[in-house]
């Protein structure tokens, strides 16, 4: 069974929006935060953003800083993408994963276990 299980994602034109969710899926566990990533055919996986439970801080990619916003629920490791202002280079598929040991780095995938199957999300021009 996958931990977690991402929803939301999708075709959408260039400008547009879409909201990504992320929500435990039977396993139990507690985070320090979660993270978003994404994955390009033919690219390495890259961080997005991520959200630290404790201070409520958030990091963002310079890619994407004010036109993603991530927000989430700690007690029920939920997280959230809102994505704005999409372009056809955000075209991938986004994971999302959780943070159980507080990395010191958040924008190493290696510091996070476990992980969701990921969601298409798809921008044409």
């Amino acid at each position: 069974q996958v931990p977690l299980v991402e929803s939301g994602g999708g075709l959408v034109q260039a400008g547009g929006s879409l909201r990504l969710s992320c929500a435990a899926s039977g396993r139990t566990f507690s985070s320090y935060g979660m993270g978003w990533f994404r994955q390009a055919p033919g690219k390495e996986r890259e961080f997005v953003a991520a959200i630290r439970w404790s201070v409520g801080s958030t990091y963002y990619a310079d890619s994407v800083k004010g036109r993603f916003t991530i927000s989430g629920d700690g007690p029920r490791n939920a997280v959230y993408l809102q994505m704005n202002l999409l372009t056809p280079v955000d075209t991938a598929v986004y994971y999302c994963a959780a943070d159980l040991k507080a990395a010191s780095i958040l924008e190493f995938a290696a510091a996070y276990d476990p992980w969701g199957q990921g969601t298409q999300v798809t921008v044409v021009s």
